[in-house]
């Protein structure tokens, strides 16, 4: 039977992670752009940089939670070799699907909070009819990050109660480990 506690601490993580995504689309870098007091250029002013660390911890705490399921499963590729049956095959399925969502995940998590950390520097000279370009983080990245967060929770989950299910009834071969060798009659 899966662990119930391997399979709360992953739910704890994933909700921790999903909030802090959330948290961090609620409260994206947004710029203006300001001239200075000589009105010899034009810069942009970025509010709040609190996003990046939501993002980051979103980050860690959804690859804590995807590590937490891989060490108790073993990965799936180590330990004793799982009996072919309906469970297993559920279980290399959302594996596999398991896998993708978190890297997607992680992607949208990294990318989102490496582009609201990068605040532009850009000027634009008295005179320039250009404004700067002021890089915000599009809406709907670290978006992006919380529904994927929220589906692999599901996945993951249910990856290890059939991974373990698969586990339990496997059953080694009771018989002799050699070929029978006797007399033919």
């Amino acid at each position: 039977m899966a662990s119930k506690i391997v399979l709360a601490l992953v739910f704890v993580f994933d909700l921790i992670a999903f909030a802090l995504a959330v948290a961090a689309e609620q409260r994206r870098s947004t710029a203006k752009i300001t001239q200075d007091a000589d009105v010899n250029y034009n810069y942009c002013i970025y509010d709040s940089d609190i996003s990046t660390g939501f993002g980051v911890g979103a980050f860690l705490f959804f690859m804590a939670s995807q590590a937490i399921i891989m060490v108790a499963s073993q990965c799936f590729c180590c330990g004793k070799p799982l009996r072919p049956v309906g469970s297993r095959t559920w279980a290399i399925l959302l594996f596999i699907i398991c896998w993708v969502f978190f890297i997607i995940g992680e992607i949208s998590l990294l990318a989102g909070s490496v582009t609201n950390a990068y605040h532009t520097k850009y000027r634009t000279i008295f005179g320039g009819n250009d404004l700067p370009s002021c890089e915000q983080v599009r809406k709907g990245v670290f978006g992006a990050g919380a529904a994927f967060i929220f589906l692999n929770c599901i996945v993951s989950e249910l990856y290890y109660v059939f991974f373990s299910k698969a586990k339990e009834s496997f059953q080694p071969y009771g018989g002799e480990a050699a070929v029978g060798m006797g007399t033919y009659r």
